[in-house]
C-alpha cells in the first residue's frame, strides 16, 4: 500500500521520501502506474531493503495539484455553459504550478468569452461550495444519474463520482475522475487564464494559474502595465 498518487487522468504522480526506523531516507521523484501496480522511482536505493518505511508524501505539491485538478472540472463546466454542450474534454496535464487543458471548440474565444469562464469560476471559488464524492458506484448507474466520462480515461465496473460548483443557478459538474482534489472549492485561490489557442483542427488549449501562482501572475502584469503607463 502507498499513499503516492501515481500519475494518470493528466494529473502528475506524487513526490515525497520513504524513510526507514534507521532514518534513512529514500527520495522519491515521481509516481506511475504500470498494469495496477504503483511504481515509486527514487533518486537513491533503500539501504535496508526489508525494512517498514514510512511514506510521506510532499504536501505542498500534492496540495497545489489537487486545486489545479479541481479547477480543471470548474473549467470544464465553465467552457461548456458559456460556449455550448458540445465542449468536450479532449486532454488535461495538472502539475503543481499549472494546469493545461484541452478542449474541442470551433474558433477562438474571445476577450469576453475568456473573461466570462474566469469569471463563472472565480464564483464557484469564492462562493466555497463544497466537494461531493461518491465512491464505487456502479459504472452504469454513475453515467445514468449525469455523470461525464472523461476523453481517452479507461474505467473500471465501480467508478468515483465528483459533484462540485452548484451555483444559484443549480447547475454543477458530475464526472468521473480518480485524482485528489481540495475538500471545498475556496481552497483554489484565484483562478487566471494565461493563454487560449489552437493545437489541432477544430481543438482549442486553455493554459490556467491558481492561487499564489495567479497572483503572482497578475502581479507581474500589473508591474508590467505601470512601467508601460509611465
Amino acid at each position: 500500500l502507498t499513499p503516492f498518487y501515481p500519475e494518470g487522468g493528466g494529473q502528475v504522480g506524487d513526490k515525497g521520501y520513504l524513510e526507514d526506523s534507521h532514518g534513512d531516507v529514500v527520495y522519491i521523484l515521481d509516481t506511475k502506474k504500470e498494469n495496477n501496480v504503483i511504481i515509486h522511482f527514487a533518486k537513491n536505493l533503500p539501504k535496508h531493503i526489508n525494512e517498514t518505511f514510512k511514506a510521506v508524501v510532499d504536501a505542498k505539491q500534492r496540495y497545489r495539484t489537487e486545486c489545479n485538478h479541481t479547477a480543471t472540472h470548474l473549467l470544464h463546466q465553465a467552457l461548456r455553459e458559456i460556449l455550448g454542450t458540445h465542449v468536450e474534454q479532449k486532454g488535461s496535464a495538472v502539475h503543481s504550478k499549472y494546469l493545461r487543458f484541452d478542449f474541442s471548440h470551433f474558433s477562438k474565444l474571445s476577450i469576453e468569452e475568456l473573461r466570462d469562464v474566469e469569471n463563472f469560476v472565480n464564483a464557484r471559488i469564492d462562493g466555497k461550495l463544497a466537494l461531493q464524492e461518491k465512491r464505487n458506484i456502479p459504472m452504469q448507474q454513475a453515467i445514468d444519474e449525469g455523470a461525464m466520462a472523461l476523453f481517452g480515461e479507461k474505467y473500471g465496473d465501480e467508478v468515483r463520482v465528483l459533484s462540485m460548483g452548484r451555483g444559484d443557478d443549480n447547475h454543477y459538474s458530475v464526472e468521473l475522475c480518480g485524482g485528489t482534489h481540495v475538500n471545498a472549492l475556496g481552497d483554489i485561490g484565484l483562478f487566471k487564464i494565461v493563454s487560449e489557442g489552437a493545437v489541432a483542427a477544430g481543438v482549442r488549449r486553455i493554459e490556467v494559474v491558481t492561487g499564489e501562482a495567479a497572483e503572482k501572475y497578475v502581479a507581474e502584469r500589473e508591474a508590467a502595465l505601470n512601467e508601460a503607463a509611465a
